[in-house]
C-alpha cells in the first residue's frame, strides 16, 4: 500500500492519506458508538457515555470519535510520513467509513436493529 519516496525532493502523500482515513476512522466511530449507544440504551456502556450532564450522551460519544481519530492519525502519519500511498485505495476506504458513521448516526437504522 505505501512504498518510499524515491528522492527528497519528492513529496510524498502519506501525510495526506493518513489524515484522511484517520477522519473516516473517527466518522466510523461516532456512528458506531451512537449506534451501540442507541440500541443498548439501558447499558452500562451508555450509561458511561455521560461524561457531561448538560451534554448527555454525546458528550462522550464525540469524545470517543476525536480520541479515536487523533489516535490513528498520529499512529498512520507516523506509518506513512515519508512514503507514497495508493490515494485512491485509500479514499475509497475513508468514504466507506464515513458512510457507516453515517448511518450509525440515523435513528431509522437505530429503530430497524432495535425492532422498535
Amino acid at each position: 500500500m505505501a512504498t518510499m519516496a524515491k528522492e527528497l525532493n519528492e513529496k510524498v502523500n502519506g501525510p495526506v492519506s493518513a489524515a484522511l482515513l484517520a477522519g473516516g476512522i473517527g466518522s466510523a466511530a461516532m456512528g458506531l458508538v451512537t449506534l451501540i449507544q442507541e440500541v443498548f440504551d439501558k447499558s452500562d456502556f451508555a450509561k458511561s457515555l455521560v461524561w457531561n450532564k448538560g451534554v448527555g450522551a454525546l458528550s462522550g460519544k464525540s469524545m470517543w470519535a476525536i480520541i479515536f481519530f487523533f489516535v490513528s492519525w498520529a499512529i498512520l502519519h507516523y506509518v506513512w510520513k515519508d512514503k507514497e500511498t495508493d490515494f485512491a485505495r485509500i479514499s475509497s476506504i475513508a468514504i466507506a467509513l464515513l458512510v457507516v458513521g453515517l448511518l450509525g448516526t440515523f435513528p431509522p437504522i437505530w429503530h430497524l436493529i432495535k425492532g422498535s
